[in-house]
Order: structure tokens, then sequence, then C-alpha cells
């Protein structure tokens, strides 16, 4: 179970968990940023106890490996973490312990982290304002977040906290214009959607051997999709034929005995499968794009649990490729010859479609609120993301070295 009950003022809440990449400006991933949240628990007389209760028992059941694979970890800490009442997540990548405004005028608190710093735990100051309490504990932190949509101070805190020798990590990094502002106040990391929300329809063409797997995703998204058409698809693009092969032959397969044919290798993937190797293909995925890939992947699981239907996944897929490459959806529908149905998630997240992909946009970016706006529950949408993330980090490691 992904979350955790509580009661407050009568009413079931439930803890949310979220998790968002950490990226270095070419936006390759750095690590990943989870913390939880109970919506709606604001103005109880006992929320922080019964807050803090909840996210201490839905840190529990987080596995890292599963969240963030062999990337550092940071959490958002409770009193238990910071104390060590909560046993502390052991990541492969590290963990870092991120300290809320309250926290950082907890009894003691200095003497604390020295002591977790001791143990090798990594420090960071969250939504930092320059408050006394924050800058009492600055020079023990390695990093501090800010919060890019500030409009005033930003620049000073920067170099406040690079004065102190702490990294600077920039929260909704999620447009190009904000992307842009960050890097000229020469701040370190990214944290937002691992990719930009895109609007309006320009966009850049399509290379040859992308069209092709586009091609391929066109045939595939048909209900009842044409074996032959797709195997002259792939047979017609040695680089696709290839990468098929590969694939079907990798370890997490499982298979016996190699396979040679292009035919049954099309037969034994099928077209979930394939469909996923057609977007690696296309935006050229190496090992050091696990992560981006990773994320396309993620929503697109995501998607499917939430609609319950293959065309859920289709609209996660490509609505995440559209912007990790910089194309117009426009172009991306065009190509594919995907349904009405999806093109109007796509284009407008309307249709049968669109409250999900709305939802699961949302859900990225942190957004409870705009979670709730779509009708579905955050607590579900933040299930069937966590939910997705082990098999999308299976799949993403499997199709990189496929696609290498």
């Amino acid at each position: 179970m992904l979350g955790n009950e509580i009661r407050t003022h009568h009413i079931l809440k439930r803890a949310t968990v979220h998790r968002q990449p950490i990226v270095r400006h070419d936006r390759s991933v750095y690590g990943y940023a989870v913390r939880g949240e109970v919506p709606g628990s604001e103005g109880a007389p006992d929320a922080d106890t019964l807050v803090e209760g909840a996210l201490d028992a839905v840190y529990a059941t987080l596995d890292p490996q599963t969240i963030v694979g062999t990337f550092p970890l940071m959490i958002r800490a409770t009193s238990g973490l910071l104390v060590g009442a909560t046993p502390m997540p052991q990541a492969v990548g590290g963990v870092a312990l991120e300290l809320p405004l309250w926290l950082a005028s907890y009894p003691d608190v200095a003497s604390r982290l020295v002591a977790l710093r001791q143990q090798h735990v990594g420090l960071a100051i969250g939504d930092y304002t320059g408050d006394p309490a924050q800058d009492g504990i600055l020079p023990l932190v390695d990093f501090v977040k800010i919060d890019l949509a500030r409009s005033a101070d930003v620049a000073e805190l920067v170099r406040r906290a690079h004065e102190a020798g702490a990294r600077v990590i920039g929260e909704r990094a999620d447009t190009t214009e904000t992307i842009a502002r960050a890097i000229e106040l020469e701040i370190d990391l990214l944290q937002g959607p691992m990719f930009e929300r895109r609007q309006g329809t320009s966009g850049r063409e399509f290379t040859a051997g992308e069209a092709q797997c586009l091609n391929l995703v066109r045939a595939l998204s048909t209900d009842r999709p044409d074996p032959e058409l797709v195997l002259q698809i792939i047979g017609s693009d040695p680089e696709l034929a290839m990468r098929v092969l590969h694939l079907v032959n990798s370890s997490a397969s499982g298979l016996r005995h190699p396979i040679d044919s292009v035919r049954q290798a099309v037969v034994l993937l099928g077209p979930r499968q394939l469909t996923t190797l057609a977007m690696a293909s296309l935006i050229n995925a190496q090992p050091a794009t696990v992560g981006a890939l990773w994320s396309v992947l993620a929503r697109a699981l995501a998607c499917f649990a939430l609609s319950g239907e293959g065309a859920g996944y289709t609209v996660g897929l490509l609505s995440a490729v559209a912007s990790q490459q910089h194309v117009s959806v426009d172009s991306l529908v065009e190509r594919s010859g995907v349904s009405d149905d999806i093109a109007k998630a796509l284009r407008d997240q309307t249709g049968p479609y669109g409250a999900v992909l709305a939802a699961v946009i949302a859900h990225e970016e942190n957004d409870i609120p705009g979670v709730a706006a779509t009708g579905l529950e955050p607590w579900d949408v933040a299930h069937a993301y966590l939910s997705a993330v082990p098999e999308a980090l299976a799949t993403a490691t499997s199709m990189t070295v496929a696609t290498h």
C-alpha cells in the first residue's frame, strides 16, 4: 500500500506521495525528491501529529530501489526521521534529508544534523527563504531548495547559499523561461516535472527515422493491428529490426533459445512493447537517458492504470514524447495516425482520456488541487503513478540496452 489513512475532523484522509526528478542543466537526472502530503489536513487541532504519523507510515512502505533505482534519494523530513525514531530509508545512491522550515527551528537541530552527517546522510533546506532559523543551519547542509516562482530575492538567496558552500536546487523548473533564468542565476540543479508543458502547435520537424517509428505507432494503435503491416514496417528499417531482435533476446525476456526471426520476435513482444520500443527509438534512448525514458513510461503506465485501456497508455506515452522531443502535438497526431479520442486528449486534455492525462501531469507537478480538479482522487492518482514506477524502470532499462 502506497498511502496511509488518518482521521481528522471525522473525515478520512490519506497521505499521497510525490516523486520528482532533480536534474542537471542538460536535463540528465541527478536524483529524485520524494515527499508525502495529506490533502485537506490544514486547520485541524491535531493535524501536525496526525500528518507526521501518516507520513512516517507511508515512507515505511516505500522501497527506494523501485522508487529511485540507483539514483540518490532526497526525502522530505519528519521529526521522526530527524531524531532517529523513524528508520532512515536506504538507497543505493545515498539519502539526503530535506528539512521544511518548521524543522529548521527544532530543539537541538544543529547537533542532530551533525549526527546525521556522521551517518553519511545528506542534508538539505527545503523552501529556503533566508529565515533566521534556516540561516542558522546553512553551514551544515549540502543543498538548499529555492522556489523559482519567487520574484524578488532569488539571486540574493542563491548568493547566500553558495557562500555557505551549499548547492542550490531550483524548484518549479517547468518552463523554458524558468529554466533559462535558473541557469543565468547559476543555480546548480533543477527540480520539477521531467517534461515541460508545451502549448501551441510549433515544434521541429521529424527526421526520416523518427517518421518511421511513428509509422509503426500508427500501425499498432488500431483496435486490431495488422501483423503483416507491422512486420513490413519493421522489416523495411534495419535499425528497427535489429532493436526488435535485441529486445526479445535480452535477458529480461527470459527465453531459453535465441530468436532469429523478426516475425517471431514481433509476435512475442506484442503491440504494447513494440509501441514502447518505437518511442524509445524515437528519443534515441541511451543508458545515460534512462531517467527520461523512465519518466515517459511511468506517465504511460499510470494513464493505463487509471483508464484501464491500452489507449490510455498510448496517450501518456505520446504526450511525454511530444514534450521530451520538443515536437508539436498536432504533428505527432498527424504522423502517428491515432484515433480522435487519443488526439483530443493530447491536444487539449478532453475526450475519454483527457481527465486521466491531466491528472497524471498535475501529479507530476505536485499539484494536488490540479489533480482534484480533474475529478480523480489525488490518492488514487498517486497510487497508480508510484505503482507504475518499478515496471517503468525495468522496461526503461531493457529499452536503453535494446536501442544502444
